[in-house]
């Protein structure tokens, strides 16, 4: 290993340690989260040949040649990176417009419990499904919006929050398109999506019910009036809106968010532009009826136009996602991933439950996409076995690397969002939820080796 190499690493992993020691050096996440990039990049830059040798056979460039490559690789990961950061602007925007505007008033109702056990279970479900029809990231973000409602106690909102990260991993995970790893695995044709419902739906169910059981005995009593009416002043307002016109935008907006699949599916795009097609119809709607309201209320000012609501986005999220995102794609570029996954079938002697174990923990430190990524290019695909399509390998691969980004807060874009929305500490997590989240995903790779080699084997 080079010194550079060396010096990536540990800048990579100094960053990662005062993010997690943000509530105690009180310096946001996001700029740890750019200096990282930058420094990794910067190193990169002193000597980039024998990196670009490395990881890309046929390069034999000098002097300015060797600048335009690593620009133009920069270019390339950004350009990879800003889809999934469009994508989230996008879906954050679009579940504002739908929230500011009384959408989510009659969901409220329905998820509506007695009891704080009671909502934590609908919550669960809920956030597991809608994962598996949308993706982790947007239902988190809707499911966030909806808990503001419904809870006003923010010691027992995290608990709910922490849980949406856990069951909205769990739910994307048994679905081809429910997360970006399972979309990858699903388009490289290593998995189908009737295999990987079928085979890793109960281990991905069993990841969610054994922590929602652990993390119930933190929730007691009823929720209060106060509590089940809503701590969010934007509750208060008058709503400009007919009930018709919010029952419009809810379904434009959630309707919209679950035609972008079908949208990829349809076009070959990027998912990001399915996102920019649902917020630039809301936003063409909501226009529509604001002009209505215009005519009858010349003087008033329209606070929740989307021309207005693109001001409350999340910048700092939305940054530290690019710096963390970057970071990573240097790490990918030195060839410490593939090291490592190399390394890790040496050692375990090419035990797959073993093996996808280890990386779906590694999914909760690093980047899990770069991973998949990595473990696509690594392992080739053979007719039959493990390694075949649909195999144990690649299954597992789909469940570990999905639901292993639960076991750290910054270990998927579920938690990253939440962690954003909900101001939680990546501290308060590793030491309240972590171990929650790892035993449900024991648990479920468990559940996936009794069904393959007990019950599959004796049908």
């Amino acid at each position: 290993m080079s010194s550079l190499t060396s010096a990536v690493i540990v800048v990579f992993v100094l960053g990662y340690a005062l993010i997690a020691m943000e509530s105690l050096t009180k310096v946001n996440k996001a700029a740890i989260a750019l200096l990282m990039f930058v420094f990794c990049w910067t190193l990169y830059m002193l000597d980039p040949v024998p990196f670009a040798q490395l990881m890309h056979p046929g390069f034999k460039g000098t002097g300015d040649q060797v600048v335009s490559f690593v620009n133009a690789l920069i270019t390339e990961h950004l350009g990879d990176t800003a889809t999934t950061l469009f994508f989230l602007m996008g879906a954050m925007t679009i579940v504002e417009i739908v929230d500011q505007n009384g959408g989510f008033n009659w969901v409220k109702n329905v998820m509506h419990s007695k009891t704080k056990r009671g909502l934590l279970w609908k919550i669960a479900f809920m956030t597991f499904f809608l994962s598996a029809i949308l993706d982790n990231l947007t239902t988190s973000i809707v499911m966030i919006m909806i808990l503001r409602k419904l809870v006003h106690d923010r010691k027992d909102r995290i608990v709910y929050a922490s849980l949406v990260i856990i069951a909205a991993n769990s739910g994307g995970a048994f679905s081809p398109i429910g997360d970006v790893t399972t979309i990858m695995l699903w388009n490289k044709g290593v998995i189908t999506a009737l295999g990987v419902i079928s085979e890793i739906f109960i281990p991905s169910v069993i990841s969610l019910l054994i922590p929602a059981l652990i993390m119930q005995t933190q929730l007691k009593g009823e929720l209060t009036t106060t509590e089940s009416s809503s701590y969010d002043k934007r509750d208060g307002e008058v709503l400009e809106f007919t009930g018709l016109e919010r029952k419009i935008i809810f379904a434009v907006g959630v309707g919209g968010l679950m035609f972008v699949p079908v949208f990829k599916s349809i076009t070959h795009l990027p998912p990001f532009v399915g996102i920019l097609l649902v917020l630039g119809v809301l936003w063409t709607v909501t226009e529509v009826f604001y002009r209505r309201l215009h005519r009858y209320h010349k003087d008033m000012t329209f606070q929740k136009r989307v021309s207005n609501l693109l001001s409350r986005i999340d910048m700092s999220t939305i940054l530290f996602f690019l710096g963390i995102l970057m970071a990573v794609a240097c790490l990918e570029e030195i060839g410490v991933l593939t090291s490592m996954g190399g390394a890790l079938n040496t050692i375990f002697n090419k035990n797959h439950y073993l093996v996808t174990g280890i990386i779906g923990i590694l999914s909760s430190i690093v980047d899990n996409v770069p991973l998949v990524a990595g473990c696509m290019g690594m392992y080739p695909v053979t007719p039959t076995g493990d390694m075949a399509i649909d195999g144990i390998f690649w299954q597992l691969l789909a469940y570990c690397a999905g639901v292993g980004g639960s076991i750290l807060i910054i270990g998927s874009a579920a938690g990253v969002v939440v962690m954003g929305l909900e101001k939680i500490t990546f501290g308060w997590y590793m030491k309240r939820v972590s171990w929650i989240a790892f035993v449900g995903y024991l648990a479920g790779i468990l559940s996936y080796f009794i069904i393959r080699t007990y019950i599959m084997q004796t049908a």
